[in-house]
């Protein structure tokens, strides 16, 4: 959406013609609500801006066969390193020898995706955050292979997409300081010494968090939470940062993963 929304062609792929329907009709909303503030006087600007972003967008099930055309592959796919690295080689054998790939992962370690490729000068990561359309903040990784010029391209693009970029070498800033601090949120609360409910109003109250944590935690989803944090143990043991929640495993073994299913440490209706 931000994209095709600052005027770049954009392919959007997915596995099947229903998602991608699906995803279309979330960014015809997104850019609905967008545009009603935007252009709140000037309702017919803000029509031609919805028909001109839809026109920069198209979308296909087959990666392969429209990877030829690209100067930028941004993937988005389930948080997952073997996943990843699969599509990255098949990607690689198309996609021309300028092209620039990309992760938007928020864990996973940037030069391991890079060395599935033949193009490790060629492959950063931009991490953006959620909402999209709303967050200003992406996070440009640099690997040790990654040129100074893909870069300063990955920097440049985000900025032309409106977001705000800080400059990172191999690791992430906000999710190694972010996502301690829930687990250490959830000690806490394991521990017995303080509910989530007074953990969630201290941290908005008195850090000035839009969140607490427990509320971060079921807004990004448990597993996804569990994922990182089993990843990060597994490369550094003995770093209790990393250390898993016997808590945060039982409620996904319950399938309870925020609110993406209905609960997590807090029920939605």
């Amino acid at each position: 959406q931000v994209a095709a929304a600052s005027g770049h062609t954009v392919v959007l792929v997915d596995q099947s013609d229903e998602i991608l329907k699906k995803s279309t009709k979330g960014i015809e909303e997104s850019l609905k609500r967008v545009t009603k503030k935007k252009f709140a006087d000037n309702p017919e600007a803000g029509a031609e801006f919805i028909k001109k972003t839809l026109k920069n967008l198209t979308t296909s099930t087959d990666a392969a066969s429209v990877v030829h055309s690209t100067d930028l592959v941004i993937e988005a796919i389930v948080e997952n390193l073997e996943v990843k690295n699969e599509l990255f080689k098949r990607l690689d054998k198309f996609a021309p020898e300028h092209t620039i790939f990309a992760s938007n992962t928020s864990s996973l370690q940037i030069t391991k995706m890079a060395n599935a490729t033949t193009r490790q000068d060629r492959f950063g990561g931009l991490h953006f955050f959620n909402p999209v359309p709303m967050m200003k903040l992406v996070e440009v990784i640099k690997t040790p292979m990654t040129s100074q010029k893909t870069f300063e391209s990955l920097v440049d693009f985000s900025k032309a997409v409106g977001k705000s970029p800080v400059r990172c070498k191999a690791r992430f800033i906000v999710n190694r300081l972010l996502v301690p601090y829930m687990m250490e949120a959830v000690r806490l609360f394991e521990r017995g010494d303080a509910s989530k409910e007074d953990i969630d109003v201290a941290m908005k109250l008195g850090a000035g968090y839009p969140m607490g944590p427990f509320e971060l935690l079921d807004y990004v989803g448990l597993d996804t939470s569990k994922y990182i944090i089993d990843g990060w143990h597994s490369l550094e043991p003995n770093n209790p940062l990393f250390a898993p929640s016997p808590l945060l495993n039982k409620l996904v073994e319950e399938k309870k993963l925020g609110k993406k299913t209905g609960e997590g440490f807090y029920k939605y209706k």
